[in-house]
């Protein structure tokens, strides 16, 4: 019995001993959750020993690339901590419908460039107060080279996305499919010479080559971040685009109800007023707390904060665009423009105007985000009764959009129109540059202020066009110029037929004509 007894003694001093390894210090047993993080996250380590000692929480962070891309398994973890919920918000209402929520943090997507260009970019706005139109416009020209986080797999990547697009909508509302059904981001997107998969992996990049951009678009804590290690040969100027900026709130999501009670005590411990002030120091990230006075290099205010999209088709809409960014290829216009006798005059000051805007003479907002940009291919025909010339080149630099308002400039007007004869050229053109590059981007504007009354007729056209091979017939869409006299019947035709629109120019002009059909795929 003596013996029995001191087995019993032993066995419940193991454990006693246990328990109290497993306890926060004040009697309550430790309770570990698993929790899915975005990789932006992992700065927060060093303060969940704290979190451990004073809640008797212990959160083990499982950093992944795609937390914020991919549904959340509730039988793996318990939390889930992004930078943004938005996306799965948007595309996945099941994986995270009706689970709770608490921001914890606050930082916006904004834009860190090099001074030398921000002093040169400021320049050429009044009041130096830049946008995301100066900043793709400037990206468009080869001024900006900038890196992004792809928008696939990291919220910052995908939040500079929406942020930009909502810029290019104008509409100052969130962005509806009829907002992106053109690409207004190509000429933005031309400017991109870095990427990575995530924010964190951006900014390391970035630190290592410096030579291969002269901005970054991440959160600005990131910027603020990267300032302070004393790595960049100089400091990134933080500019916080005057036309807004979407918001990460970096969520705290209760995957696992049957840790409601945990979670409540990991989220009234970080909501502290001291710990909001850790976290902002720490992380270089605003503070949630209105109670929280910001420290100096988080005081300028937020301005206008954007609205992310309410409809997946939007979401996708834009990544579908936005593509792969180590695989890009610059898209090609065929113009086909109408030089028949009645189009002398104020018709073809009209012409000259819309192609001096979309090479950079319109300083709006809209005219910025649908100027030619570096890389694109551009091809114009002129036609009368019959092609009078074809000229193409691709953008380099401002000498080549010269070439291409020469060729606008240069008389000799046709005495009749062959509307669907320049049409068949310009597939057939469109068919010789796919045959080069299977991969590009083509698509044809046809510009006409008259009825069809030379060369092919639209049958004929019909007829040629069906016989192109599939991949061109199915690639190329043609978005006819409805101007003057033309047939609007045929033309909208015309339009349907190949897979484009046709624009009313009548009710505006024709730069406004030209800028709405430009992005159009």
């Amino acid at each position: 019995m003596r013996r029995g007894a001191g087995l019993l003694v032993l066995c419940l001093t193991l454990v006693a001993t246990l328990l109290t390894a497993c306890s926060d210090g004040e009697g309550e047993e430790t309770v570990r959750l698993r929790v899915l993080a975005s990789p932006d996250l992992a700065v927060l380590t060093p303060l969940l020993g704290d979190l451990l000692e004073e809640t008797g929480v212990d959160l083990r962070l499982d950093t992944r690339a795609d937390a914020e891309t991919r549904p959340p398994d509730p039988d793996t973890h318990d939390l889930a901590w992004l930078s943004s919920d938005r996306y799965l918000r948007l595309t996945d209402t099941t994986a995270i419908r009706g689970v709770q929520r608490t921001s914890t943090m606050l930082s916006p997507v904004v834009v860190g460039l090099r001074p030398d260009v921000a002093r040169k970019l400021r320049a050429r706005v009044p009041g130096g107060r830049l946008t995301w139109a100066d900043i793709a416009d400037a990206a468009a020209t080869g001024t900006v080279r900038f890196g992004m986080a792809d928008p696939h797999h990291a919220g910052s990547g995908l939040a500079a996305l929406v942020g930009v697009a909502t810029a290019a909508a104008g509409t100052g509302a969130a962005l509806r499919p009829e907002d992106v059904s053109c690409d207004r981001l190509r000429g933005f997107r031309s400017g991109q010479t870095l990427t990575a998969d995530t924010g964190p992996a951006l900014v390391e990049s970035y630190a290592g080559h410096q030579d291969g951009a002269d901005a970054l678009i991440t959160y600005e804590s990131d910027l603020l971040a990267l300032n302070a290690t004393g790595r960049l040969d100089d400091p990134l100027e933080v500019v916080r685009p005057e036309d807004g900026m979407v918001l990460a709130d970096f969520p705290l999501l209760l995957l696992n109800p049957a840790r409601r009670a945990a979670y409540d005590k990991v989220v009234r411990w970080l909501r502290r007023d001291s710990v909001q002030r850790r976290i902002m120091r720490q992380t270089l990230r605003r503070p949630v707390n209105t109670t929280v006075t910001r420290d100096a290099p988080l005081r300028e205010p937020l301005g206008n904060a954007l609205f992310y999209p309410d409809r997946p088709a939007v979401v996708e809409a834009l990544l579908a665009d936005y593509g792969d960014p180590d695989r890009r290829t610059a898209s090609q216009v065929v113009f086909l423009l109408d030089f028949s006798g009645s189009m002398r005059g104020a018709r073809m000051a009209a012409l000259r105007e819309a192609f001096a805007g979309l090479s950079g003479a319109d300083s709006s907002a809209s005219g910025k985000f649908t100027r030619f940009y570096r890389g694109e291919r551009l091809t114009v025909v002129r036609f009368g009764g019959r092609v009078l010339e074809e000229r193409t080149v691709t953008v380099t630099g401002p000498q080549d959009l010269t070439s291409l308002a020469g060729t606008v400039a240069r008389g000799g007007y046709g005495d009749a129109t062959a509307v669907w004869s320049a049409l068949d050229r310009g597939y057939r053109t469109a068919a010789r540059e796919l045959a080069a590059d299977p991969d590009r981007s083509v698509s044809i504007v046809l510009m006409t202020d008259g009825e069809n009354n030379a060369g092919l007729s639209y049958a004929e056209f019909v007829r040629r066009h069906q016989a192109l091979p599939a991949s061109v017939r199915a690639a190329v869409p043609t978005y006819p110029v409805h101007f003057g006299e033309a047939d609007a019947g045929e033309l909208r035709r015309a339009a349907q037929r190949t897979g484009g629109r046709m624009v009313e120019a009548a009710g505006s002009s024709l730069s406004e004509s030209f800028k709405e059909i430009r992005g159009c795929h």
